[in-house]
């Protein structure tokens, strides 16, 4: 009964849809309905409102989506969804303006001379719109309104040039800053947790083990990472756009005609200037904030509806005098503000010197000037033509339509998995032969096939949720969620352009001239349809695309994971092995050079300390060849062996299925005791009877030998992580005395700085008052525990003050515990003494030597050579699924 209210759900989805019922009301409104029909159908046939649900009851549902969305929307740390109203705002408000037609009109007279250089001119203005707006709605119509007439006037042909605009009009949908991706991002953060839930639940049914190593855990992503993953495919798209048009205009000239016309003079570049700079300068501060990892994505989207409100001050005053006083007030002061920030360190709580007032007076001065410049362009924005007003009320209007459909999506979901879909999607997907890529392919068709019918947004809150926790659980693949979002965001931009649906059509068929057929239109899309399906096959062989600037963003960032992150160990192993046979040589010299030093004079802890991480230093480099070579080994048993790995598991995953169903339904019989509920009861046990049967023929199905080659497998995999946890303890026990000792020596100036404040607190232990040598020795204490190699003092003078601080001072014990400290002190300041002459050049280079290597992960952090190998190592899939 749960699939036939299933199918009821999908059908009345599809039929409130097809009827042209809004999609805001239409996705709750058959969950609704479904949820309340098998409510009432339970009721009737069973008395039990809950029956043919497949757990949970109606009420559960129908406030599960709400409670999630609410859930979502509320909960502090994923505040996503507020940047949505504020790049609606910014992509409005630029619309508005006219910015965009200014830079339409510009960029079409300087790419004109050029074979297809109108169409060219239309794709980038098109991503330049795109990283400024992502309102495919707002630009399409403005490119079609300018560009459109232009080219029909200029003999291109009628479907290139619809079809390019059209096409050219989607790139906001993958180019950030996108609403898009904000909201695949927002869904992928829940299918992450899901995701990561279901891998670890496989680990422990595959392997026993109680817990999974983090290093197999599912990579998350979040707003700014889904822009970072999404900039290099988007320009990819862009390129292959242009270069298209650019080969169809030289092979067809008529088509695509090149334009001559205008004069490239000083005026001409002074208006390029003018249209170009001030977009491009609104996405370096807005896109550029979020590399850069200066501002989060909302903050981001502050600064760019800031922006657009500025750029819209000075457009809407255009031709007069003052035009530009607002935008020159705010960069000036905004150059203040930074100017204050470089030279003075502003802080009202911390004003001590003329100086620091200068500094806050200054910065509170540059601010004023700032606020002033916001609110004069938004007074221009508010009387002139009333597009402030019309602004926010489009953004108010778009940015509810949004959040209405997310709810109504949660409620869809929501009963969608009451019904049992999720476990129906799951059992069929994990059912497909082919692993990982056949489930992605069929989901990613499946999508496309939705984009002919459904919009961007039904399609990310309502598949999405569902299909992603099933691909990111997958170990074969090992996928991030930024790349399996970038992938879907490609995508679902084909639902702009597929007929009989595509918004982008829409939009276009009500500004083109009548002499433009839809069919023209129709025909012009079908090749910026192959054009993204094939940037989708690109992206999809070479995840690096995607994956490399989020990477490297996370990697130099100052927040950094440090390098001994578990879930870096493999690709920081490999960077480590790659320098040992680039720099081995030069690693064993420096090796070979230290243990030449004579040691003897050091105290017996350090030289010994010494000593043992010379032979752990030596030792490393066997243990790493060691660990790669069990590593070679795994990956030359993995062809043999991950075939019957794939197919045991698909069988025990069935059995694991058969137990829980046998398990239910014995509960069910153990509760069915009176004598009217005998038929029933055994026709459940019948039931039993069967699944243990069917139970016994897939435990037949296993290999016989399965246990033994698992064991074998298994073993090899034990021995290489054996190794390597070897070559990780030998390389920090051979790096980290070394980087001591070297601390320790360098800071021997400070050490011996510390000599007459002793020598001083000695004589005066005779004569001077215990309260006034306590706080003599607490100041030089404090001292000493800043210093490297010092602890030894501050232990001494530790016992030192304990013994003045007695309600009656032990003067004699204070003497004898400092004549000791003393005494200590000048030991090792002797040897420090030695040891820096004799011993630190050498240590030295040994240190710089070893520490990209045997001590990188004794580091703080990466440097940027690290980093960036890192970055690319970790852009690939890895398929960890034999160690499942």
């Amino acid at each position: 009964m749960e699939l036939l209210f299933l199918a009821l759900l999908v059908f009345l989805m599809a039929l409130a849809l097809g009827s042209g019922f809004p999609v805001a009301f239409a996705l709750p409104g058959s969950a609704i309905v479904t949820v309340a029909v098998a409510a009432l159908c339970g009721y009737v046939a069973t008395g039990n409102p809950d029956a043919y649900f497949s757990h949970g009851g109606p009420w559960q549902w129908l406030s599960a989506g709400v409670t999630n969305l609410r859930g979502v929307y509320w909960e502090v740390e994923r505040d996503t969804l507020i940047a949505i109203p504020l790049f609606i705002f910014m992509g409005i408000m630029l619309q508005r303006s006219k910015i965009a037609e200014d830079l339409l009109v510009t960029m079409a007279q300087l790419f004109g001379p050029i074979p297809g250089g109108l169409g060219i001119s239309v794709v980038f203005v098109g991503a330049l719109l795109a990283a400024t707006t992502g309102i495919v709605g707002a630009t399409v119509v403005a490119m079609g309104l300018i560009s459109l007439p232009a080219m029909l006037r200029n003999n291109y042909s009628k479907s290139l040039a619809t079809g390019t605009i059209a096409a050219s009009g989607t790139l906001g949908q993958i180019i950030p800053p996108s609403i898009v991706l904000i909201i695949l991002a927002d869904q992928l953060a829940s299918a992450v947790d899901q995701a990561g839930t279901a891998r670890k639940a496989l680990h422990k049914a595959a392997t026993g083990e109680l817990s999974m190593p983090s290093s197999f855990g599912v990579v998350s992503t979040s707003a700014g990472e889904m822009f970072l993953g999404a900039f290099i495919p988007g320009l990819l798209l862009v390129a292959i756009y242009m270069l298209f048009i650019l080969i169809y205009a030289l092979i067809n000239p008529k088509v695509a005609p090149a334009v001559h016309g205008g004069t490239f003079d000083k005026a001409f570049f002074a208006k390029l200037a003018l249209a170009l700079f001030p977009p491009l300068g609104l996405i370096f501060l807005v896109l550029g904030s979020i590399l850069a990892g200066v501002a989060t994505v909302n903050q981001a989207g502050a600064i760019g509806a800031v922006g657009a409100i500025m750029m819209a001050g000075y457009r809407l005053k255009d031709g007069s005098k003052d035009a530009y006083a607002p935008v020159i007030l705010g960069l000036a002061s905004l150059i203040g503000i930074l100017a204050v920030l470089m030279i003075f360190q502003p802080n009202v709580k911390a004003i001590h010197t003329t100086q620091d007032a200068l500094g806050v007076f200054l910065g509170v001065v540059a601010t004023i000037g700032l606020i002033i410049a916001i609110g004069w362009s938004s007074w221009r924005a508010f009387k002139i033509e009333n597009t402030l007003q019309e602004v926010m009320i489009e953004t108010a209007k778009t940015t509810s339509l949004v959040f209405i459909i997310l709810l109504g999506a949660a409620m869809l979901t929501a009963a969608f998995r009451a019904f049992g879909g999720e476990e129906l999607v799951r059992d069929f997907l994990n059912g497909l032969p082919g692993g990982f890529w056949m489930k992605f392919t069929i989901v990613m068709a499946v999508i496309f096939i939705l984009g002919f019918f459904l919009d961007f947004i039904e399609i990310a809150v309502v598949v999405v949720p569902i299909v992603a926790p099933i691909l990111l659980a997958d170990p074969s693949a090992n996928i991030t969620a930024v790349w399996l979002g970038v992938m879907i965001g490609l995508n679902i931009q084909t639902s702009f352009l597929t007929p009989p649906f595509g918004f982008a059509l829409f939009y276009l068929r009500g500004v083109a001239p009548p002499i433009v057929k839809t069919l023209d239109m129709y025909k012009g899309v079908i090749a910026f349809i192959s054009l993204q399906l094939i940037a989708l096959v690109i992206v999809g062989f070479y995840p690096q695309l995607v994956n490399y600037l989020p990477n490297r963003a996370s990697l130099t960032s100052e927040t950094a994971p440090p390098p001994r992150n578990p879930r870096l160990d493999y690709c920081v192993d490999k960077y480590i092995h790659d320098q040992f046979v680039t720099k081995g040589a030069a690693i064993n010299s420096a090796i070979a050079e230290a243990r030449q030093l004579n040691l003897d004079y050091l105290p017996d802890r350090l030289k010994t300390g010494l000593e043992q991480s010379f032979e752990a230093a030596e030792e490393a480099p066997v243990l790493m060849a060691q660990a790669w070579e069990a590593d070679d080994r795994i990956n030359a048993a993995v062809v043999d062996y991950m075939p019957v790995q794939e197919r045991v598991r698909r069988i025990q995953a069935d059995i694991r299925e058969e137990d829980e169903e046998i398990d239910d339904l014995k509960i069910t019989i153990g509760r069915m005791r009176s004598d009217d509920q005998a038929e029933a009861r055994a026709k459940l046990e019948a039931r039993v009877a069967d699944l243990e049967a069917d139970r016994e023929r897939l435990a037949a199905e296993i290999p016989a030998d399965w246990k033994e080659t698992y064991a074998t497998f298994k073993a090899l995999l034990k021995e290489e992580t054996i190794l390597s946890g070897k070559f990780r303890r030998a390389a920090g026990d051979g790096y980290k005395p070394v980087a001591e000792i070297v601390a320790t020596l360098q800071d021997n100036a400070a050490y011996a700085d510390l000599q007459a404040d002793l020598m001083q607190i000695q004589s005066n232990l005779a004569t001077a008052d215990a309260a006034d040598l306590v706080a003599s020795i607490e100041d030089l204490s404090s001292r000493a525990s800043e210093v490297e190699g010092a602890s030894d003092i501050s232990s001494g003078l530790s016992r030192v003050r304990r013994s003045l601080r007695n309600e009656t001072p032990d003067f004699e014990k204070a003497t004898e515990d400092m004549t000791e400290l003393v005494a200590d002190y000048e030991a090792q300041l002797d040897w420090r003494n030695q040891a820096e002459v004799n011993l630190l050049p050498t240590l030295e280079r040994y240190e710089a030597t070893i520490r990209g290597t045997l001590g990188i992960r004794e580091q703080r952090r990466f440097d940027n050579e690290q980093a960036l190998f890192v970055a690319a190592c970790q852009s690939d899939h890895r398929d960890v699924s034999h160690y499942f």
